[in-house]
């Protein structure tokens, strides 16, 4: 799947007087543990703090995370570069150009309507407006996390912890119209997605999307790294 607005350098202290086991309580108030509770606790604690940071920020109403950076690299193969174009007619969840060292911002919100929240990439182009990508992540499903997109796409996302690095891979995908909810076959799917967010230095992380069709390889494999905008 972050840059947080924030986090404030001063933590609210506990009243006075109050308890050990009360004060971790309150402070444990301050976090969003939601991530966290779906990894276990020996692969958390390999997690750099930074990354532990970013993914238990507990984001308020009228707050937002925010991440800037530059994409390094984009590939597609050609069938890639055809199903990043398709995609636009969900709002384009893809990057559709394979430009490299442009700027990128991400965003982002707390969804309080869909119990999850708000994610929205601009990805700058060498001409014209940037590429806007918004998905949500939602915590339901089979797997506790599913990522959501345009026109009712949706995917059941597992997490893993590989090498140090947070790792979110799809495991199906399905499609929402109103109450219904429908698996979609393997061959109606582009294959598996991957996004890997793993640090590269202070405030720093690299993200990197993949996604590799189980006969055609890997179609699109997207490379950028980000830094946290914090509070001055």
């Amino acid at each position: 799947m972050t840059a947080m607005r924030g986090p404030s350098k001063s933590r609210t202290p506990p009243p006075i007087g109050e308890s050990p086991v009360m004060a971790r309580a309150h402070e444990a108030d301050l976090r969003d543990l939601r991530f966290r509770s779906l990894i276990a606790d020996e692969d958390w604690t390999t997690l750099s703090p930074a990354i532990r940071r970013r993914f238990t920020k507990r984001l308020q109403p009228g707050t937002s995370a925010v991440f800037v950076g530059t994409v390094i690299e984009t590939r597609m193969s050609r069938l890639g570069w055809v199903l990043a174009q398709a995609a636009r007619l969900i709002g384009g969840p893809l990057p559709t150009s394979r430009a490299k060292c442009l700027a990128s911002v991400v965003s982002v919100t707390e969804d309080r309507s869909g119990g999850g929240q708000v994610w929205t990439r601009l990805y700058a182009r060498p001409d014209g407006f940037p590429q806007t990508v918004n998905s949500a992540k939602r915590f339901a499903g089979p797997t506790g996390l599913e990522e959501h997109v345009g026109g009712g796409l949706g995917m059941s996302l597992d997490v893993a912890v590989v090498d140090g690095r947070l790792v979110f891979s799809s495991r199906r995908y399905f499609l929402r119209l109103g109450r219904w909810r429908l698996p979609l076959p393997g061959f109606l799917t582009p294959g598996t997605l991957t996004v890997t967010h793993g640090e590269t230095g202070t405030n720093r992380f690299a993200f990197i999307l993949t996604v590799r069709h189980p006969w055609f390889g890997t179609l699109i494999r997207q490379e950028a790294e980000f830094r946290d905008v914090v509070d001055a």
